[in-house]
């Protein structure tokens, strides 16, 4: 279980906080959307959930154990949005091996059967893949890590409502053995597929009945 509790993120440079008081739980293999605007505090949200970020008050705990943000690293896995702009490999498996020169091809071809990808050459480049094959790329670059938390900033941005539909077909089956964070301005399909909801406005935190 993953709660937060009164969670405040106040950088130096701005008169308000960025994050005001936000409480959260999400439950083992359940999927969690936030919902808000651009500038509500959703990708700051998870930049401190991914360790990346530190918050400047509150606590975070996943069971009963409070994360520091090293913790926070191990925990979880960050997709961001528009992933396939952070691609660096030339093929799919050089993209999955950078970070983890280790690993061998069984483990690699283990995490692109999870996302529907091992039928693909082991060759392809990652920038030859239609928009909805990049983004189960980055889910597959995540999972090879064995997070506990896979977290997403707007998976579904810039897909079309086919892509979209898949991506939601793709979570809800990746929420049988993670635990998943969203975070979306559009839901869309995703409403479909989760567990809590929750909007975001302003820094503030509110649950949604879905």
């Amino acid at each position: 279980m993953l709660y937060l509790k009164n969670v405040v993120y106040h950088p130096p440079a701005t008169v308000t906080p960025i994050l005001k008081g936000v409480c959260l739980e999400l439950a083992p293999q359940e999927l969690g959307l936030i919902i808000g605007p651009s500038g509500s505090g959703k990708t700051t949200l998870l930049e401190i959930l991914a360790g990346l970020a530190e918050k400047t008050g509150g606590e975070i705990f996943w069971r009963e154990q409070e994360l520091t943000p090293l913790d926070l690293q191990q925990l979880g896995g960050l997709v961001f949005q528009f992933p396939e702009r952070h691609f660096c490999g030339k093929t799919i498996l050089e993209e999955l091996r950078l970070g983890h020169p280790e690993l061998g091809l069984t483990r690699l071809k283990e995490a692109l059967r999870e996302v529907g990808l091992d039928h693909l050459p082991n060759e392809t480049s990652p920038h030859a893949l239609s928009g909805g094959q990049q983004r189960r790329l980055s889910l597959a670059v995540q999972l090879i890590r064995q997070p506990n938390l896979l977290l997403l900033d707007e998976p579904t941005a810039g897909l079309d409502w086919s892509m979209r539909r898949q991506l939601a077909k793709l979570l809800a089956k990746l929420k049988n053995h993670w635990t998943l964070l969203v975070v979306s301005h559009d839901p869309g399909e995703l409403f479909t597929i989760a567990d809590r909801c929750w909007k975001i406005n302003q820094g503030e935190l509110e649950s949604i009945v879905i």
